[in-house]
C-alpha cells in the first residue's frame, strides 16, 4: 500500500471517529433533603400567614420553589404520620394506626428502595416509630419523643449523651453526616426536628424573644362546640386544665400544684435535666414570671388569656430556632455547591392548633390539624403556588420518581413531581382521612372522613355515631355543622358516595352508615 494511501486511510478513520455519535454521560441523580418538624402549624410560617412570626429561611425554600396551598395528612398524629410518609400508604395498610403501635420495619419504605438504587440514606433526629430504623446507611435518632435539653441520641444502635439544645444538636449531627458522606453517591437525608412539640421549651438564647408582643386570641377561642359532640368532649383545651401549669407553662414552683400530679412531676423532671448554666438562664427568665403569676391569682378569662400568651410565646420561640437552623443547612448547601442538585423539602408531621376552638394539639380532621405546611425547592422546577389537594401519602412516590426508581403498584400516593415541574396532570378531587387513637391522650374520638375543594364530611364512631358536614367556603373555621341542613342534602349524599369510593380505593374496610 502506498504511503499516501495509508495517510488517507488514517485521515478517514479520524474523520469517521469524529462523526460517530458520542454517548451522553448519565445525568447525575438528584439529592434529597427532607426536613420535617413536629407539630409545626402552617399558621406560624410567614410564607403562609404573617400574623405571628417571620420565618425567612423556610420562606426562602418556598420563594425559590413552590408553596403547596392545600397540603394535608392522612392521620394527624406523630408516629402514624411518619409511617405514612415512609411507606406512601394509609395507616390501615402500613399497620401503624396510633402511637401505641410498633412500626413493622421489615415492610417496604422509600428509603429502602432508594438505598437499593445506590443512594446513601440517613435519618437524624426524631423517629418515634418504636422499632429501629431500616433502610438507612446511617441513623442517629432521639429516644421516643426526645427532650429539648441535653438529649440522648441512639447512633446506629449506641446511646450517646449530648449537651446542648436539641434543635441545634440535630442540625449539627446532620451537617456532620453531610460532610463525611461518600461524595460519589447521591444522598437522601431525613432531618427530623423534635421542635416545636409539646412542651415548647425554647433555647435559653431565645427566652426573651417576642416578650414585647401580645398575640390576639383567635375569633373562635371561646367556641361552645354547639352541634359537635366530639369537639365538646375532647381533652386538649387551653381553657381547661388540659394545658398544665407546670408541665406546659413552666410554673415550676413548690407552691404550684395542679389536678394532674403526674404531669407536674414530668414538667419538673424536664427542668432537672438541665445543666447548671441552662438552669440559671431558665430561672433568671421564669422566676419573675412565676412570682407575678402567684401574686396575680388569675381566674376565668384572665387566666385563659394568660395561658394562651405563655403558650404562644414559647411555641414561637421554638419555631424561631428551627428556622435559624434551617438557615444553617441552606448555607451549607450553598457553600458546598449542592443547591442546584438537591430537592429540598420542608414540612411538619401534621398541623397544630394555635388556640383555634380554644385548643392546642392536633388529631381532629378540622383544618388546623388536618392541613400541614409543605414547601419544596426543585432546581429548575416550578416557582409559585400549587393548589392541588396533596397528602403525605404522596411523599414516597415523589422521592422515588425523582430518583428514577419505579414506583411500586401498592403505594397509594401520587408523585408530586409533575406539580413541581409545572406540568399539567390529572389529579385527585378529594382526600381521605382516618384517626384511631381513642380513648388515649386528649380523648379525641375515632373518626374518618373526606374533603374536596369546598366540602368536608366527617364520621365520628366507636363510642358515638355522629356525622359532621362543613361548607369550607362559607365557614372556614368549621363552626356550623350542616349535616341536618336540608339545603345541603344533595351535597351531603354526594360526599357520602365519595367517602365510600375512597374507602374502596384505599381498601379501608369501614362500612359507612348513610
Amino acid at each position: 500500500m502506498r504511503k499516501q494511501d495509508i495517510i488517507s486511510l488514517a485521515s478517514l478513520t479520524v474523520l469517521c471517529g469524529a462523526c460517530t455519535p458520542q454517548k451522553t454521560p448519565p445525568a447525575k441523580k438528584m439529592n434529597i433533603l427532607y426536613i420535617m418538624s413536629d407539630d409545626h402549624s402552617y399558621q406560624t410560617i410567614s410564607a403562609y400567614d404573617k400574623r405571628y412570626i417571620n420565618t425567612p429561611n423556610i420562606d426562602r425554600i418556598a420563594n425559590e420553589g413552590v408553596r403547596f396551598c392545600n397540603s394535608f395528612v392522612g392521620n394527624s398524629i406523630s408516629g402514624p404520620s411518619r409511617a405514612i410518609m415512609l411507606t406512601g400508604k394509609h395507616s390501615h395498610i402500613n399497620g401503624f394506626r396510633n402511637n401505641s403501635d410498633v412500626f413493622d420495619g421489615n415492610q417496604q419504605t422509600y428509603p429502602k428502595l432508594l438505598q437499593k438504587a445506590g443512594y446513601q440514606t440517613a435519618v437524624v433526629g426524631k423517629w418515634h416509630l418504636t422499632s429501629e430504623p431500616q433502610g438507612f446507611d446511617y441513623w442517629n435518632i432521639l429516644i421516643g419523643q426526645g427532650v429539648y435539653y441535653n438529649p440522648t441520641f441512639i447512633n446506629n444502635g449506641v446511646k450517646e449523651e449530648h449537651e446542648g439544645y436539641a434543635t441545634n444538636i440535630t442540625t449539627d449531627i446532620a451537617l456532620d453526616w453531610l460532610d463525611n458522606r461518600d461524595q460519589n453517591k447521591p444522598f437522601c437525608l431525613l432531618l427530623h426536628h423534635k421542635a416545636p412539640h409539646r412542651t415548647w421549651m425554647p433555647d435559653t438564647t431565645d427566652l426573651r424573644l417576642y416578650d414585647d408582643i401580645t398575640y390576639p386570641l383567635p375569633d373562635n377561642f371561646y367556641d361552645n362546640y354547639q352541634g359537635r359532640q366530639a369537639a365538646a368532649e375532647q381533652k386538649m383545651s387551653i381553657r381547661e386544665d388540659d394545658m398544665n401549669l407546670v408541665y406546659d407553662l413552666k410554673m415550676n414552683d413548690e407552691d404550684i400544684h395542679t389536678s394532674n400530679p403526674g404531669l407536674d412531676n414530668a414538667g419538673r423532671h424536664q427542668y432537672d435535666k438541665m445543666n447548671e448554666a441552662q438552669r440559671k438562664a431558665w430561672d433568671d427568665y421564669y422566676n419573675p414570671i412565676i412570682a407575678d403569676f402567684k401574686k396575680s391569682n388569675l381566674k376565668g378569662e384572665e387566666l385563659m388569656n394568660w395561658k394562651f400568651q405563655r403558650y404562644m410565646h414559647d411555641y414561637l420561640r421554638c419555631i424561631h430556632s428551627v428556622d435559624e437552623n434551617i438557615g444553617r443547612v441552606l448555607e451549607y448547601l450553598e457553600k458546598n455547591n449542592l443547591l442546584e442538585n438537591t430537592l429540598i423539602v420542608y414540612t411538619s408531621d401534621q398541623g397544630f392548633y394555635m388556640g383555634e376552638h380554644g385548643w392546642f394539639d392536633k388529631r381532629f380532621m378540622y383544618e388546623e390539624s388536618f392541613r400541614t405546611p409543605l414547601v419544596m425547592r426543585l432546581p429548575g422546577g416550578k416557582k409559585g403556588d400549587v393548589n392541588e389537594l396533596v397528602q403525605n401519602i404522596d411523599y414516597a412516590p415523589t422521592m422515588l420518581e425523582l430518583a428514577g426508581v419505579e414506583i411500586p403498584d401498592d403505594i397509594q400516593g401520587k408523585s408530586l413531581l409533575p406539580l413541581l415541574k409545572g406540568e399539567k396532570t390529572q389529579w385527585r378531587d378529594a382526600l381521605y382521612y382516618h384517626y384511631y387513637e381513642f380513648p388515649d391522650e386528649h380523648a379525641v374520638k375515632r373518626h374518618y372522613g373526606c374533603r374536596d375543594n369546598r366540602y368536608k364530611l366527617i364520621h365520628f364512631y366507636d363510642d358515638i355515631d355522629q356525622w359532621e358536614f362543613f361548607d369550607l367556603e362559607k365557614d372556614p373555621s368549621e363552626m356550623n355543622n350542616l349535616i341536618n341542613d336540608p339545603s345541603y342534602k344533595d351535597e351531603i349524599l354526594r360526599m357520602k358516595d365519595k367517602l365510600k369510593e375512597l374507602q374502596v380505593q384505599y381498601n379501608d374496610p369501614i362500612e359507612t352508615k348513610i
